[in-house]
């Protein structure tokens, strides 16, 4: 179910969430918090701590964890959304609702190349990326936030147009190599004047996806110099392994794990992070929708395979979906701390999981359960349709 009123009758909304079991904060640096209760006022969080020590008074709404662990709403960092929660690639509708119940609340679109009739005329593109812009602004499917509006770069481009763009409220671009501009020299100029004005950019990396794409390899990928190494296991087709090694080594980039890549690739690229000490850098998307569909279940999917089969602890897997998306994209989410926004995915293990709690579940490949999630601070579903179903559920006490 979705709860729409941001506000109490008589004042400020206020949540408060207790009884939880384990905190996952969404940094690296301290995945796991010592605190058993949030609040959040107006939807933004204004305290975290024990229950004993934070003001609790004067709920709105009072959510019972029930011991579940509580997570920041999970980011798909690379979503290629059109209409609203339509997609034409597979002509299915919902498919943003059913990501909310795999525990996405923010997603980021890395261009709306699905479009029919997609234009590629410079007026069209930026008339394009600025509707998506207003349109994923004013209409957010179940709550869940969609940055969309990412022009795919063409040539003929001017540092005036990306000027535009910016004034616009445009602070995207789709995958590099998408458009008709694939090779370096003239997509470093154009990464060069998005940034100028405020603008992040990804790019493709590996062999085709859609027509009209084509392979870009190591060296257009280190000249381009964008701020996301987009889906850097390939969508679909990995680079060779001594690609991608010279790319993670070659500059300081995010490097973009997706579900609708090579899971190897993958997996050899959070080796190389991990010998490096770059945890950070590390993101995950879906890539999705595409050719091989819309999984809801896509990031959590991937928290559990780097941490099952890349060696990584649960806790710091599930940062890779939170905290470093939200810092490498400037977002005021993915984050347990004040002042951020309350996104927040409730999980528990799955009934009959061999895993002795969440996180050694995980660890084990296991996904875990969903049973809750938030979105600045209103309920909007809570047991998920999709994934096992969770040992234990939080529950609505008050409102």
């Amino acid at each position: 179910m979705a709860h729409d009123e941001a506000r109490g009758p008589q004042g400020p909304a206020k949540l408060v969430i207790r009884n939880i079991g384990l905190l996952l904060s969404g940094d690296l640096q301290n995945p796991i918090l010592d605190a058993d209760t949030i609040v959040a006022v107006d939807g933004r969080i204004s305290a975290v701590g024990r229950s004993k020590d934070v003001d609790t008074a004067q709920a709105t709404t009072v959510v019972d964890a029930n011991g579940t662990t509580v997570a920041p709403g999970l980011i798909d960092s690379h979503v290629h959304p059109v209409a609203g929660d339509w997609t034409p690639r597979q002509n299915q509708l919902g498919w943003i609702d059913s990501f909310l119940h795999g525990g996405v609340t923010t997603m980021i679109s890395a261009g709306e190349v699905h479009t029919p009739g997609r234009p590629r005329d410079i007026v069209g593109l930026k008339a394009m990326a600025i509707f998506a812009q207003r349109a994923f602004a004013g209409f957010r499917p179940s709550g869940v936030k969609v940055h969309a509006g990412a022009p795919c770069i063409e040539p003929g481009m001017v540092e005036e147009d990306f000027r535009e763009l910016a004034a616009a409220g445009v602070k995207l671009l789709g995958e590099v190599g998408l458009g008709g501009v694939k090779d370096g020299p003239t997509a470093r100029k154009m990464v060069d004047w998005a940034r100028k004005y405020g603008i992040q950019s990804t790019i493709h990396t590996g062999g085709p996806s859609i027509p009209g794409s084509g392979l870009i390899d190591k060296d257009v990928v280190l000249e381009a110099d964008t701020d996301v190494i987009g889906h850097i296991n390939g969508g679909h087709t990995a680079l060779p392994d001594g690609q991608i090694r010279c790319i993670c080594e070659g500059c300081r980039r995010g490097l973009e794990l997706v579900h609708n890549g090579n899971e190897r690739a993958a997996l050899y690229t959070l080796r190389i992070a991990k010998e490096m000490n770059q945890l950070e850098r590390v993101i995950l998307g879906t890539d999705a929708p595409a050719g091989s569909g819309v999984q809801p279940l896509g990031i959590i999917r991937m928290v559990a395979m780097l941490s099952s089969l890349g060696d990584v602890p649960a806790e710091i897997a599930f940062c890779f979906a939170t905290g470093n998306t939200a810092r490498l994209r400037s977002l005021d989410c993915g984050l347990v701390e004040v002042g951020r926004a309350a996104d927040f995915v409730f999980m528990d293990k799955a009934q009959h999981s061999a895993g002795k709690d969440l996180l050694d579940s995980v660890a084990l490949g296991d996904l875990p359960g969903i049973g809750m999630t938030i979105i600045d601070g209103i309920v909007r579903t809570e047991r998920s349709r999709n994934t096992p179903p969770a040992t234990k559920l939080p529950a609505i006490v008050a409102r």
